[in-house]
This record gives C-alpha cells, structure tokens and sequence, in this order.
C-alpha cells in the first residue's frame, strides 16, 4: 500500500491520535484509513482548523454519501467522535457527533455440530479430488482440523508461519491476535503428527518465515477461497447451510462445548479448567468462557444438572455474547 501524504491543518493531531492508540494496543488499521480520508476532505475543501472539527463539517463528511450503508457511516462516527474526545480531553474544541447508524441486529446462535457431522466433514475434506492447478487437497485436510481442534480463529490460522509450529513441542504460537494478543496453545499428538507429515510435503526448502498454509503461489490464502471450499464440503457432507450458517467460526465454538460435555462426563472440576479454557481460547475476559457454559447448559442440560450446585451462580442469562 502507498504511503499516504498528510496535508490538512489537522494532520499533525491526527498522527499523534493515531500513535497513541497503536501505543495503547489497538491495530487501529481500518481507523487510521479513516482518518486519512477525513485529512484530505478537510485540505480538498480548504477547510482550517476550527471549521474541520464544527458539527457542519464532520456531519458533512459522514452523511454527505447517500448511498453508503449504516455500517460504514457508524465507523466514521466512532472513528471522528473518538478523534474529537481526544482533542477536547486536550483542551481543543471540536464537535462530537453522536454513534447512532449501527444497525440493530439480533446475535445469531452459533452452530454446534454432532460428532457425526464433523466426521462427514472431515471425510468430505479427505477425499476431495486433487487438482494440478490447487494445494487444496495437501492444505484443507489439516487446516479445518486445527481449527476444529485447537479452536483457532480463520484469520489466526492463515496467518501461521512455519516457525510458529514448533513440531517438536507439539504446540502452535499465536501472534497478535484479536485485541493485539499472543498465546501459546498445545496440539493433540494426532495433530502434532498431522503437522509433520504436512511440513516434508509442502515446506522442505521454505524458510522460518513462510506461511504454514500457504496459497499455490506461497502466498497467504484468501479467506473468502477457504470459505468458498468449506462450503464445498458441507454440501458433500449432507450438512445442511442456511443463511446463518454453519459457518468456519463455529468450528471454535463446537470445540469449546465439546470440551466442557467431556470435562463435565469425566467428572472434571470446571471452576478449575475453565480459566485455563479462557486463556487457550484468548478471550479477552471471562465473558466468552461463560457464552459457552451457556450453551453447553442449553445443548446438554443432562450434563450441567450434574454440576448445577457448583456452576449455577456462573451460568449467564440474558443476551448473548459474541466474541467474533
């Protein structure tokens, strides 16, 4: 991408906003793109300082588009009342507009699925016919069942590189995850397996620095090209897709429920496991962890009744949460 020239009389706040949150350990990526274009509408329209921070002139940029959706207004809003927050909080007048364009939309109910139907898939993966032009039959094998097996979020996965598999160890280092965070997370020793099986076929003269699951061209896949042959899959498979799913993502919220429906069958101590779960998972608070106890309860009502004098006061009611 083309380095951007900051030329508004705004420009030099606008950085130092910028760097502050990236200090703070946000990406800020999609905010800092809208910034950049709030700094060329304000130097196109000659704006100075304090007409660009007045209500006409931030309004303007955010509505003045009449066919951009909710969502992208509801960025600029955040992105601009954000900036102005900053600026008064610093002693520098300028208008906070108000976040009101985000859609209402009800949470989708995630989909949790049998053991069957996570064996048909994976068979539907297996068998999936090689192709001289694709690596899919070499990558998709391995890929849905780390997914699936280490509750990996997509965006997590395609961006391992190959010194982040220590094949050794058995054990997968995730780098600046959601909310700018690492982890460390162990594999299963089948998955361990899988995983230098994989590394003699495709990674043999590749340096520390390639992407495990890497494109044809060694670059890194398309998650709309995964997504496009998970679909492939599910069809294959006999699973049923709606407009709501199954989607990847609920790939991690079956493992998490599988987890607790086997730790709740071994007669585990979930008060105990479930930081641990919350850590190998990356939440970033316990509100995540408690979603799956919900739906654990919910799908396996048999099983919590077995542990409800303990886990009652932390089962959640109410509204959903969604970590993704």
């Amino acid at each position: 991408m083309a380095e951007y020239f900051w030329k508004s009389i705004l420009a030099d706040k606008m950085q130092e906003y910028i760097t502050i949150k990236k200090i703070a350990g946000f990406k800020f990526k999609i905010e800092h793109r809208w910034l950049e274009r709030y700094d060329d509408y304000c130097y196109a329209n000659g704006y100075d300082a304090e007409r660009s921070l007045c209500k006409e002139a931030i309004e303007e940029f955010i509505y003045g588009v009449d066919y951009e959706k909710n969502t992208t207004r509801y960025l600029k809003e955040k992105v601009l009342s954000g900036f102005a927050e900053y600026l008064c909080n610093n002693g520098i007048d300028a208008y906070v507009c108000m976040r009101k364009s985000l859609p209402k939309s009800k949470p989708g109910l995630p989909y949790i699925y049998s053991e069957k139907e996570l064996a048909d898939f994976f068979r539907a993966v297996d068998c999936y016919p090689s192709h001289p032009l694709t690596n899919r039959h070499l990558v998709d094998p391995l890929l849905f069942r780390m997914i699936y097996g280490c509750g990996l979020r997509l965006s997590e996965i395609l961006a391992l590189k190959v010194s982040d598999v220590d094949l050794a160890q058995g054990s997968l280092f995730i780098r600046q995850a959601k909310n700018n965070k690492d982890r460390l997370i162990p594999m299963a020793e089948s998955l361990r397996k899988q995983c230098v099986e994989y590394t003699k076929r495709m990674h043999v003269f590749h340096t520390d620095d390639a992407i495990f699951f890497s494109s044809p061209q060694d670059g890194t896949c398309d998650k709309s090209t995964i997504y496009r042959r998970f679909r492939d899959y599910l069809w294959i498979a006999g699973i049923h897709h709606s407009g709501h799913g199954p989607r990847i993502h609920d790939f991690r919220h079956a493992y998490c429920v599988h987890c607790m429906k086997r730790w709740v069958l071994s007669g585990k101590d979930l008060m105990n496991l479930l930081p641990y779960l919350s850590a190998y998972m990356g939440h970033s608070d316990f509100r995540g962890t408690e979603y799956y106890l919900r739906l654990t309860a919910d799908l396996y009502p048999e099983l919590i009744r077995r542990t409800e004098a303990v886990l009652g006061h932390l089962i959640p009611e109410g509204a959903l949460y969604e970590e993704d």
